[in-house]
């Protein structure tokens, strides 16, 4: 297996905005950089499960059965459009907290729980059916078939792991430098609109796709 290719291919995937930055750095502005890395950890966990199921084949049965896959596409774009209406709710929530939103105390109201960013990270990238697709398309390119394939697979996903995560670490503490524009009450709240209307329409788009 030749590890050049694959790491830039992995490379260039990984900062490749989309969804996955989008998440990261959402979640960094509310909490902070531990709630982004953390958040991004979740997401490139997910990374060895869609290895694991292509290495096995689970992903080929699911890309077969119309009605299992179009069941999958339907689950992620739910979840999308959920962690959207959770951003919106937070900006319409923040339009009448401005006074107080300078305050410790009204930040503070903006942390969840480490476990709660994880499992973001995590399901939107388990629910994500394109990146189903992604590794059932990409693994095939940088397996050498004379070898064991699992072994490969998961080779590959712990690189992109890497890669990914660093990248991504990276978008949140260069976020969280920003803080002091993101704690700007109408900016906060500019925020939580803008990536809650981006998530709506990135699970609508999921939806009405044709995979």
């Amino acid at each position: 297996m030749e590890l050049f290719p694959a790491v830039l291919a992995l490379t260039l995937l990984s900062i490749s905005p989309g969804l996955d930055t989008l998440l990261t750095v959402r979640n960094a502005a509310r909490g902070g950089v531990t709630d982004g890395v953390v958040t991004s950890f979740g997401i490139c966990s997910g990374l060895f499960v869609h290895a694991l199921l292509s290495a096995l084949g689970i992903s080929v049965l699911l890309m077969q059965s119309a009605m299992l896959f179009g069941a999958l596409k339907l689950v992620g774009a739910a979840y999308l459009i959920w962690l959207g209406w959770g951003s919106l709710r937070q900006a319409l929530r923040g339009r009448g907290q401005q006074r107080a939103a300078d305050s410790v105390q009204a930040v503070a109201r903006f942390r969840v729980s480490h476990w709660r960013c994880v499992r973001e990270g995590l399901l939107s990238n388990l629910l994500n059916p394109k990146t189903i697709i992604f590794y059932m398309a990409f693994l095939p390119q940088f397996i050498d078939p004379a070898g064991a394939v699992l072994p490969q697979a998961l080779l590959l996903a712990g690189l992109h792991f890497v890669i990914a995560m660093s990248w991504q670490s990276l978008l949140a503490v260069l976020t969280c430098r920003m803080r002091a524009w993101v704690r700007l009450p109408v900016l906060r709240t500019l925020c939580h609109a803008v990536t809650g209307l981006v998530m709506v329409a990135l699970g609508v788009r999921l939806a009405l796709a044709r995979i």
